[in-house]
């Protein structure tokens, strides 16, 4: 089992730079570029250091941050990469990503935001999706990230009819995500069982959320659910990839989505102990938060 964390650092000095649209607005097309560029190459900079930091830790996988190089996709100030002054040195520096994170085996993904909504039924949301995803895409190969997972999106009235909308769009999405693309069960609308489906039918990887499930049960064990996720992996001869959290306001406070700062040790299923799998910790406290549980487990008899 491998540990990961999510896109940023608590203690260690990695640090990762954004702007907004607004902001933006107020420069010139030259000046943008030029700002634009002074933060994807700091951006850059700063992932080769955060894997060199997650390698020295002891933690084998790293989730990008989706706007690693901001707005990107904007209807108004966004950019391709070689629009940039300095792009060749930034793409060099991707380069030197995915030398190292393949020399040293730590697995890289992506998780877009919550505004990428492939079932969507509305032609815009779609379209702004599908540029989102081909962002991170080219990120993706850039890096070697082999991940990109997303949730299914709303159910709008018809979870069947949305669910066969989601299966089309899919289809419509390049080969770089598509190679890459999982769908991960989530808190509110779609379960394991919901996703199983779609999944075995495209081939396409279910990372399997045992708070989500824990939150929104389906009638699987989380056992059952574990392992007919991981089924989706191997028959694509892939690593399975699961998240861990914990609530932050406990199991039986009526809100338990929201995230603790740390894992509880009892909220990590036994039977992953023995699967080969990346676990990405999904907690507030980030590196401290993976830290403080593996060494919990270095603790445990064998």
């Amino acid at each position: 089992m491998r540990f990961g964390l999510c896109c940023l650092f608590i203690n260690e000095p990695v640090s990762f730079r954004t702007t907004t649209a607004k902001a933006l607005s107020h420069l010139g097309r030259d000046d943008q570029l030029l700002k634009l560029s002074g933060i994807c190459a700091h951006n850059a900079t700063n992932l080769l250091l955060g894997l060199e930091t997650v390698r020295r830790l002891g933690i084998g996988s790293f989730r990008i941050m989706s706007p690693l190089f901001p707005r990107m996709t904007h209807p108004e100030v966004g950019y391709r990469l070689a629009d940039l002054p300095g792009a060749e040195a930034v793409g060099e520096t991707l380069e030197r990503i995915r030398s190292y994170a393949a020399l040293h085996d730590i697995r890289l993904g992506f998780h877009p935001d919550q505004f990428v909504v492939m079932s969507s039924p509305h032609a815009a949301v779609l379209e702004n999706s599908i540029l989102e995803l081909e962002y991170q895409g080219m990120l993706a190969e850039a890096v070697g990230a082999g991940v990109i997972n997303i949730h299914a999106g709303g159910v709008y009235g018809d979870k069947e009819q949305a669910l066969l909308r989601l299966g089309e769009q899919l289809l419509r999405l390049p080969g770089a995500v598509r190679s890459r693309l999982t769908l991960e069960n989530d808190d509110v609308s779609y379960t394991v069982r919901d996703l199983l489906p779609i999944c075995r039918r495209l081939s396409i990887p279910l990372v399997y959320d045992v708070h989500h499930h824990r939150c929104n049960p389906d009638g699987l064990s989380v056992e059952e659910a574990t392992r007919l996720a991981g089924e989706t992996w191997q028959a694509l001869g892939r690593e399975q990839c699961c998240h861990l959290s914990s609530p932050r306001n406990g199991w039986f406070s009526g809100k338990p989505k929201p995230h603790a700062d740390y894992i509880d040790l009892a909220d990590l299923p036994a039977c992953w102990l023995e699967r080969e799998m990346t676990v990405e910790i999904e907690a507030k406290a980030k590196e401290l938060a993976v830290l403080r549980l593996i060494g919990k487990l270095s603790g445990l008899p064998g």
